[in-house]
């Protein structure tokens, strides 16, 4: 899998291209600025692409606008953002044009091999990782004016979390030490309250539940 790098702070970025070759990725590129990520996005034509939000020249979002970019030229490409804070509209912008093949992860999570590895594949799978913190701010934020979520239980808000990351059934059935039967019945509650039709596909319930979390901000 060829994944092109995109990040500026020289040990951070020699870090993950060291990690992402141990667990068999092919590094195409490992760039530090905005204009060489949009050359390589163009050139290159990676698997997936993991990006800092924040590149020289602007230091602003300009990884992000390079990767949104990148998406309108050549939809579906996958992008996981790395961000060193929750910010809310960046998450918007990716899930904008609801193809999937999207993450959005605080650098926290690149010190957890295994969660950050498992968020590349699953982005380049086509689905969707998102950071719980980005999903639990959005939950809470919601629910102080929204009486759909209000109407939750907490174990329906705590499926509804896990299955924003992007998580399937019978990986929130391990996680809550559960039947994959009770989380189905869980999503089927969960939907039902929200308004939202039922879809077998993960990554679309995923980007629908996010869209309606989202709406109105």
């Amino acid at each position: 899998m060829r994944v092109v790098l995109a990040e500026d702070l020289f040990l951070l970025r020699d870090g993950l291209v060291r990690l992402l070759q141990a667990y068999d990725f092919e590094i195409a590129a490992a760039v530090e600025t905005g204009p060489e990520l949009a050359r390589a996005l163009a050139e290159l034509e990676p698997d997936v692409a993991v990006v800092d939000v924040r590149l020289p020249p602007t230091n602003t979002d300009e990884g992000l606008q390079c990767a949104l970019e990148a998406r309108r030229k050549k939809p579906g490409l996958p992008v996981l953002v790395l961000s060193q804070h929750v910010e809310q509209l960046y998450a918007r912008e990716l899930l904008a044009d609801g193809s999937g093949g999207v993450g959005y992860l605080l650098k926290d999570r690149v010190f957890d091999a295994d969660q950050f590895v498992d968020a590349v594949r699953r982005v380049a799978a086509g689905g969707t990782a998102m950071d719980p913190q980005v999903i639990q701010q959005l939950l809470t934020r919601r629910a102080a004016d929204d009486q759909p979520l209000a109407r939750l239980t907490p174990r329906e808000t705590e499926v509804l979390e896990l299955m924003a990351q992007g998580r399937t059934n019978a990986a929130i059935a391990e996680r809550l030490v559960v039947t994959e039967r009770a989380i189905a019945k869980h999503t089927a509650n969960i939907f039902a309250k929200l308004g939202l039709e039922v879809s077998d596909d993960d990554n679309r319930r995923v980007l629908a539940v996010l869209a309606y979390l989202d709406h109105g901000r």
